[in-house]
Protein backbone atom coordinates (compact mmCIF):
# COMPACT_ATOMS: atom_id res chain seq x y z
CA UNK A 1 0.00 0.00 0.00
CA UNK A 2 1.30 3.45 -0.80
CA UNK A 3 1.47 6.27 1.72
CA UNK A 4 0.07 9.74 1.23
CA UNK A 5 0.88 13.03 2.93
CA UNK A 6 -2.16 15.15 3.80
CA UNK A 7 -1.57 18.82 4.65
CA UNK A 8 -4.17 21.30 5.88
CA UNK A 9 -3.86 24.41 3.69
CA UNK A 10 -7.03 26.35 4.51
CA UNK A 11 -8.64 27.41 7.78
CA UNK A 12 -11.39 25.43 9.50
CA UNK A 13 -13.19 28.64 10.49
CA UNK A 14 -16.71 28.82 8.99
CA UNK A 15 -16.62 25.16 7.88
CA UNK A 16 -19.46 22.77 8.52
CA UNK A 17 -19.24 20.81 11.80
CA UNK A 18 -18.73 17.49 10.00
CA UNK A 19 -15.77 18.94 8.08
CA UNK A 20 -14.17 20.24 11.28
CA UNK A 21 -14.68 16.85 12.95
CA UNK A 22 -13.15 15.05 9.97
CA UNK A 23 -10.05 17.27 10.01
CA UNK A 24 -9.63 16.81 13.75
CA UNK A 25 -10.01 13.03 13.42
CA UNK A 26 -7.04 13.12 11.04
CA UNK A 27 -5.08 15.23 13.53
CA UNK A 28 -5.19 18.38 11.40
CA UNK A 29 -5.96 21.31 13.68
CA UNK A 30 -3.78 24.18 12.40
CA UNK A 31 -2.88 25.38 8.92
CA UNK A 32 0.30 23.64 7.84
CA UNK A 33 -0.21 20.48 9.92
CA UNK A 34 0.61 17.30 8.00
CA UNK A 35 0.12 13.59 8.46
CA UNK A 36 1.52 10.61 6.56
CA UNK A 37 -0.62 7.48 6.49
CA UNK A 38 -1.55 4.54 4.32
CA UNK A 39 -3.90 5.26 1.44
CA UNK A 40 -7.04 3.19 2.00
CA UNK A 41 -10.77 3.60 1.51
CA UNK A 42 -11.37 5.14 4.93
CA UNK A 43 -8.78 7.85 4.32
CA UNK A 44 -10.12 8.43 0.80
CA UNK A 45 -13.59 9.08 2.22
CA UNK A 46 -12.25 11.54 4.79
CA UNK A 47 -10.24 13.35 2.13
CA UNK A 48 -13.33 13.59 -0.07
CA UNK A 49 -15.19 15.42 2.72
CA UNK A 50 -12.43 18.02 3.20
CA UNK A 51 -10.83 17.99 -0.26
CA UNK A 52 -11.13 21.77 -0.61
CA UNK A 53 -9.18 22.29 2.63
CA UNK A 54 -6.24 19.91 2.15
CA UNK A 55 -3.39 19.11 -0.23
CA UNK A 56 -2.64 15.43 -0.85
CA UNK A 57 0.75 14.18 -2.06
CA UNK A 58 2.05 10.67 -2.71
CA UNK A 59 5.04 9.79 -0.56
Amino acid sequence: MENVKVTLIKSLIACKPNQIATAKSLGLTKIGNSIVCANDQVLAGKIKVISHLVKVENV
